[in-house]
């Protein structure tokens, strides 16, 4: 895993020092843990609630927009990764939620300007401000922290997967992680692996998205018709090992009639 602080300046005095290790405990320790009902708002001024959100995955990545060279690069690598996403679960089939943390100066106009200079218009994509006591106490429930550090925060970058339940399924970590850390997930929950009370995928679309794997070379997933002609092979053997056994005892029950 990559796991880096946006900052690698020390905190200032009288601050508590960030600590890495600490920080990855609390980010683990938030798996499985149901998100509350936080209000929002979005770049459009819309005033948005999770629970407006449920019935699909949503990928929460926690910025602040005075970061000007770490928070945008990880902006833009998850960018990569939720269009490749996109293209193999669906357009709408989960939903992005970027969110301030610095809340004094990450303001909904602030949060505007960050997606329009990162070139994200996506309906599916939240650019979300909010209070300081809404923004500390959903990133808390998330496992995010964070310190304040040399004029900016420490904090280990972080990508969380919520399930279409409400419920952390994933941490994804660092600045340009592997693309197949935040799409494997994403289409785990699509095929209900894990989960209490997923909507099962026709069997035509289990098999789609079973039977998809990443290029490393094209950064792209693809049908992988190998897998397929790999278990029609296990099946026609399987089927032939057992035509075999069943022939052979049923010649066996014949002599011992004929005796």
């Amino acid at each position: 895993m990559a796991i880096v602080p946006a900052m690698a300046a020390a905190a200032g005095p009288g601050l508590p020092a960030f600590d890495a290790g600490v920080a990855l405990d609390a980010s683990q320790a938030a798996i499985g843990r149901r998100l509350s009902d936080h209000e929002l708002t979005d770049q459009r001024g819309r005033h948005i609630r999770l629970s407006e959100l449920r019935g699909r995955p949503v990928v929460i990545s926690p910025i602040y927009t005075s970061c000007f060279h770490i928070c945008p690069t990880t902006t833009t690598h998850l960018k990569r990764a939720a269009d490749v996403a996109f293209d193999l679960l669906g357009d709408q089939a989960f939903t992005v939620l970027t969110i301030g943390f610095d809340t004094p100066r990450d303001t909904m106009e602030r949060m505007r300007d960050y997606a329009r200079a990162r070139g994200i218009d996506s309906p599916q994509w939240i650019f979300a401000s909010a209070d300081a006591a809404t923004a500390s106490r959903m990133l808390d429930e998330t496992g995010f922290t964070v310190a304040p550090a040399g004029g900016g925060f420490e904090h280990l970058i972080q990508a969380t997967v919520v399930d279409d339940r409400g419920v952390i399924y994933r941490q994804v970590y660092g600045q340009q992680f592997e693309t197949p850390l935040l799409v494997d997930a994403l289409k785990q929950i699509a095929l209900g692996q894990g989960l209490e009370a997923a909507a099962r995928p026709s069997l035509a679309e289990r098999i789609r998205l079973i039977c998809t794997t990443f290029d490393p070379k094209t950064g792209r997933y693809g049908f992988d018709y190998s897998l397929v002609l790999s278990a029609v092979l296990g099946v026609l053997i399987f089927s032939a090992i057992a035509a075999f056994i069943w022939r052979s005892w049923r010649e066996l029950l014949e002599r011992d009639r004929s005796r």
